[in-house]
């Protein structure tokens, strides 16, 4: 608008001027806000200047929408002044101020006086401006003025011009969605809006039938009765109403399955709108089946069969749209979208290379293994036309396709490493190196290749980030290689050349070559003596530190202070030891008062249908701890935070460990529960996250009667309650336990139930009866098992840190899991029952062998470090045996450990 006012006000020797230069510049370029304040005195000029106050109003309305703020002073300034215009009766320059009072309203004072402007706007017959004004209006009445406009705005929904109309309904609509006594006043007005749904204009039914669902969603008898009514017969002629209906469906269809429920005539309706005759409500009914949780094969067939008749329109928005929604669910259900590889195929080659790039990573996720080859080849051809966004969507779909089929892993890491070479964006490149660092982290046969590439990467490396997580990388995955030497090249010769922080890393990375391997050690410590004398102090301070520790000759240091990470929260560090400074004692710190960080949860194999998103970060730091990424409150910080405002919680020592929130009742009954529990050196402590999803009851002193059979040894020591809860607001109540001193790993199920006071409510008021009366709702037990006493650590050098443990503080034992056909089901499970974390890869199970070893490291409860070795062996037709050892420095644990298997 503000363009093609300056066009208009424009002479024609400065028009042919721009014309002859090859464009106008932008007059409001350099748009001063103070100046403009005062050009805004031109509004208190009788009679109104029509031309010069448009142009002021555009550079306002310019200003506002690139983001300029104005001070509540100023916006009420230029409010009043803008007031003033409406002596004129000019259409355009009333429109403008009608888009000004939209946008001031939000931050000036007292808006509240132009009100009676508007609303003669709104009831007169300049047809111009009553649907601006209307818009406007909804803009400025507050609750306690929408009853003296309700009269107007119900005449208003039903008018004959369909922009009045259509602006009265979106204001509507604007007032339902504020809630409270608005959306009550609008409920009144649903006979208007019911007959708005048989306007002829198509803009108006459409925000017509999306008002009268904001009516009536509370009410789920009334929304089925509104879908019977529009799916069952024609009433609706807007191919955008049936669009927004299409959506309402749909959502109906995933609520009822969630409950069970399951209504075939809206399937019905969904699959009646493949055959509309406009496309827009075809795609729309097509991506909402697609897109359905249930939705079985029989009920994908006509949609995928629409969209494969999408693809070959001559439409090149029907052929994107078609070929985006089949990518999406070729996620889902590739098998379903292999049907349409042929007329996929055709797409490669299309003009539009967004259309053709979606083709190619759909068939990427839809391809086998026999076609890899060709369509690697296929990309190569079209990769250089397209922009970095699309590459990095390419990508992302050969990643998903490598750890498809891991034994491809080296066309893909040439195609790959290719790219790399190539010119590109530094999104392009992390995505590159993102894909290849998660095929070296999932597969093993593919670590030396992919090393090797990202190697030759960093030769040429103009990103400082990215080659400092290769560095990292380098430093996990090297040592262990077959020749780590070669290697080091590569890493010295960033030391060299490269700037302060990708020096720091290298440094770090060839200290764990020399931890990791004793044969290259002599010389990694030359090396690292050269780097004593850098000009950076981070380098030095690194060098020197990796140097004395390595010089010390002790397996456990390199271990402990090298190879091992700093696994705790750093937030928690920092505020334990500002604590611990601030409070001067003679008692040392103890890191052991410090929240264990969970360790990275166990990866999905390479067959899984997606990869892991989590990695470890780019550098690590002298300690050998995680990336000096800047620390970020994790939710076991919040609990400690919390807990140290409740004295009952506080009193009982250091927060080990926080398990994951788990479901003690169904997610759609009246009362939701969940349950946290935090386990201490001595107590659990259970968190019971309540709701309350009825809306005409308020429960009071809300806690959770949990209650241990006497043989389990488990005590209850007390409850904190929640004061009440309200509907759908969420409260906490708290239970503590008292664990058995004489069972080291105690296990067992708690029976719970919820106790509270019920008090009657008025939906509508609010109003709460004084008579409450006593309730007991039934929960799922809680289950403690062995994995509650164990915290996931990592340890970088297993085969070391079990021989520093030493065969004296070993126990074993044998067992045979007949429940498991398969040695990957057994790992898993013995993972999952342990708690601790899988090191080397030993979680993941080759498929040709009959024998397995699966590592595990943790911490028990009393910050006991415990190793476990597990040894597989496939019995046939007996399932799995399995030869359990444990290391740890209490016999105890051990014992426990072995016990509770």
């Amino acid at each position: 608008m503000a363009s093609s006012y300056y066009n208009m006000m424009k002479g024609g020797r400065g028009e042919k001027k721009d014309e002859d230069a090859g464009g106008a510049e932008n007059p409001f370029r350099n748009l001063d806000r103070s100046t403009v304040l005062q050009e805004a005195r031109i509004f208190n000029e009788t009679p109104v200047n029509v031309r010069k106050c448009s142009l002021v109003l555009t550079k306002i309305l310019y200003m506002l929408n690139q983001g300029e703020t104005l001070s509540t002073r100023e916006a009420t300034n230029f409010f009043f002044a803008i007031t003033k215009l409406f002596q004129s009766s000019d259409v355009p320059l009333r429109r403008l101020v009608f888009l000004c009072i939209k946008e001031l309203c939000k931050v000036a004072e007292d808006v509240i006086i132009v009100t009676s402007s508007l609303m003669k706007d709104m009831t007169g017959k300049e047809e111009a401006y009553r649907a601006a004004a209307i818009r406007a209006l909804c803009m400025i009445v507050d609750q306690s003025m929408l009853q003296s406009v309700e009269r107007y705005m119900k005449q208003a929904v039903v008018d004959k011009s369909p922009h009045v109309a259509s602006a009265a309904l979106l204001a509507s609509l604007h007032f339902c969605q504020r809630g409270g006594p608005s959306a009550e006043v609008v409920k009144r007005w649903a006979n208007e809006v019911q007959e708005a749904t048989n306007s002829d204009n198509p803009m108006v039914q459409y925000h017509a039938l999306a008002l009268l669902y904001n009516i009536r969603k509370g009410d789920r008898l009334a929304v089925n009765k509104l879908l019977a009514k529009f799916t069952a017969g024609r009433y609706l002629k807007s191919p955008l109403a049936v669009c927004f209906l299409v959506k309402v469906v749909a959502k109906t269809i995933q609520e009822e399955a969630g409950l069970g429920q399951i209504n075939a005539s809206n399937f019905d309706f969904l699959e009646s709108c493949l055959r509309h005759k406009s496309e827009m409500v075809v795609n729309e009914a097509a991506h909402a089946l697609v897109n359905l949780r249930h939705a079985s094969g029989r009920e994908l067939t006509p949609a995928i069969s629409v969209l494969q008749l999408f693809c070959s329109s001559a439409k090149p928005t029907i052929r994107y749209t078609a070929v985006r929604t089949l990518s999406q669910l070729a996620m889902t259900h590739p098998a379903a979208v292999s049907a349409c590889n042929m007329d996929l195929e055709n797409l490669i080659t299309d003009t539009n290379r967004s259309i053709a790039t979606l083709a190619i990573t759909t068939l990427l996720k839809t391809g086998n293994e026999g076609n890899v080859d060709r369509l690697m080849k296929q990309i190569t051809s079209f990769m250089n036309d397209i922009s970095d966004e699309f590459k990095v969507v390419v990508v992302n779909a050969v990643k998903a396709l490598c750890l498809k089929f891991p034994k491809k892993h080296a066309l893909m890491m040439t195609y790959l490493a290719g790219m790399l070479r190539e010119e590109g964006g530094y999104e392009f490149k992390r995505a590159l190196v993102d894909t290849l660092v998660s095929i070296v982290e999932d597969n093993a046969e593919a670590r030396e290749t992919g090393l090797t590439h990202l190697c030759e990467f960093i030769e040429d490396c103009e990103h400082t980030n990215l080659a400092v997580r290769i560095l990292a990388l380098l430093g996990r995955e090297g040592p262990r290689a077959r020749q780590p030497h070669k290697y080091i090249r590569y890493i010295y010769n960033r030391v060299i050349l490269e700037n302060a922080p990708v020096r720091a890393a290298a440094v770090t990375a060839m200290a764990k070559f020399a931890a990791f391997n004793e044969e290259l050690r002599a010389n990694i410590m030359v090396l690292l003596k050269r780097c004593m004398m850098d000009q950076d102090d981070e380098v030095r301070d690194r060098a020197t530190y990796y140097f004395y520790v390595l010089d010390s000759h002790q397996t456990a240091l390199y271990n402990h202070y090298i190879l091992g990470a700093l696994q705790v929260s750093l937030v928690s560090l920092e505020r334990a030891l500002h604590s611990y400074v601030s409070a001067p004692t003679e008692e040392p710190f103890d890191l052991r008062s410090v929240p264990i960080v969970t360790a990275e949860e166990k990866r999905p194999r390479p067959d899984a249908a997606t990869a892991t998103q989590v990695r470890a970060a780019a550098a690590d730091t002298p300690g050998g701890g995680a990336a000096a990424t800047p620390a970020t409150a994790s939710a076991v910080d919040s609990y400690v935070e919390t807990f140290k405002k409740m004295p009952q919680i506080a009193a009982l020592g250091p927060l080990f460990k926080s398990s994951a929130p788990v479901q003690l009742t169904e997610p759609e009954t009246e009362y939701v529960v969940k349950c946290i529990k935090h386990t201490f050196a001595h107590d659990l402590v259970f968190q019971f996250d309540c709701t309350n999803t009825m809306n005409d009851q308020l429960l009071e002193n809300v806690t959770v009667k949990v209650e241990a059979a006497a043989d389990t040894g488990f005590v209850v020591d007390g409850t904190i309650p929640c004061a009440k809860l309200e509907c759908n607001v969420p409260g906490t109540t708290y239970t503590r336990v008292r664990l058995p001193e004489d069972d080291v790993a105690a296990t067992g199920a708690l029976e719970c139930s919820l106790q509270f006071t019920a008090k009657d409510c008025d939906p509508n008021t609010g109003e709460v009866d004084e008579e409450g009366y006593p309730e007991a709702y039934s929960l799922e037990p809680v289950e403690i098992t062995l994995a509650d006493h164990v915290q996931r650590t990592i340890v970088a050098n297993f085969a070391a840190a079990w021989e520093e443990l030493g065969a004296d503080r070993e126990s074993s034992s044998t067992y045979a899991l007949n429940q498991f056909k398969q040695l990957q089901e057994a790992a898993d499970s013995v993972v999952g029952f342990f708690g601790m974390q899988p090191l080397d890869r030993s979680d993941r199970v080759p498929a040709e062998k009959s024998a397995h070893v699966l590592l595990m490291a943790g911490v028990f409860r009393g910050n006991v470090a415990v190793l476990v070795r597990c040894r597989l062996a496939a019995a046939g037709d007996s399932g799995v045996a399995m030869k359990l050892e444990v290391r740890s420095e209490d016999p105890d644990v051990n014992e426990a450990i072995i016990q509770a298997m």
